[in-house]
């Protein structure tokens, strides 16, 4: 490892530089939100735009300090996910921001706030929890979907003609049932229901103790199954970054030593 890529691996880890790149894309987030506001755009616009040009260049120089650090093994770089979704981010913001390109160059601008998530070992943890969790919650989403759809079709046979707001077809009769799993002014629906079938609330509550209660705490199950093994995957990824760091370090102290050795040989003789 020669001493530039040294160098940079050391700054890649530093936490100022770490504190840094969050730092810039804060400011990009506030000036984001800036721009929504007319009177604020109108007003800082210019500023705004410096800002996001002093940002792009800032994360120029991130990108080339990280490739840098693992040169010229750069499938290192690419081959994390991470690191890929920050080069792709930082690719599109060179999109013109006119033409056929300006909403893709608007978007690419926004997607820079999602960079929160490659820069905070935190946040990298939820995601990669997320993900492991997205099999166990297929199945968690196919059950549910089942049981809205049994739900769905007898709330349409039992309240359409008396309540044809909330129950007038399938589609209605989803949505509403949707609206009682939020437990948002659900009891309305159901003492609509009541004034026909007094016994209605059977099913009200037995849906939103299956819906509301029990899948939830099911997909808080599954989440919490596969947390460890997130935590200990990011933990491998990044402790797996740092010693292929210190293996290359020591192979080039090992090649240092053979040179003042050989130096030292033909000097003795």
């Amino acid at each position: 490892m020669n001493p530039l890529t040294r160098s940079c691996a050391r700054i890649a880890e530093t936490r100022i530089f770490n504190i840094a790149i969050v730092a810039t894309i804060l400011a990009t987030a506030i000036g984001l939100g800036i721009e929504t506001s007319e009177a604020l755009g109108a007003r800082f616009g210019a500023a705004i735009l410096l800002a996001y040009d002093v940002a792009l260049a800032i994360f120029v120089v991130e990108a080339a300090i990280k490739l840098t650090a693992v040169a010229p093994r750069f499938g290192r770089y690419f081959g994390d996910g991470w690191n890929l979704f920050d080069f792709i981010v930082l690719a599109l913001a060179f999109l013109p921001e006119t033409g056929d390109f300006a909403l893709i160059a608007r978007l690419a601008r926004l997607l820079r706030v999602l960079r929160m998530a490659t820069v905070l070992p935190q946040l990298r943890l939820i995601i990669a929890t997320l993900i492991r969790s997205l099999p166990g919650l297929g199945n968690v989403m196919l059950l549910l979907s089942l049981l809205y759809y049994v739900y769905a079709v007898a709330g349409v046979h039992l309240f359409r003609d008396h309540d044809p707001t909330h129950w007038s077809s399938l589609g209605i009769g989803l949505l509403t049932l949707f609206r009682v799993m939020t437990l948002e002014d659900w009891t309305d629906v159901m003492y609509i229901a009541m004034e026909l079938h007094p016994m209605a609330w059977l099913y009200f509550v037995s849906f939103v103790m299956l819906a509301a209660v029990i899948m939830i705490n099911l997909v808080i199950a599954v989440v919490i199954n596969n947390l460890q093994d997130a935590r200990v995957e990011v933990t491998l990824g990044d402790g797996e970054d740092t010693l292929n760091a210190i293996r290359e370090e020591a192979a080039a102290a090992r090649d240092a030593l053979q040179r003042i050795e050989a130096r030292v040989a033909r000097l003795g003789k």
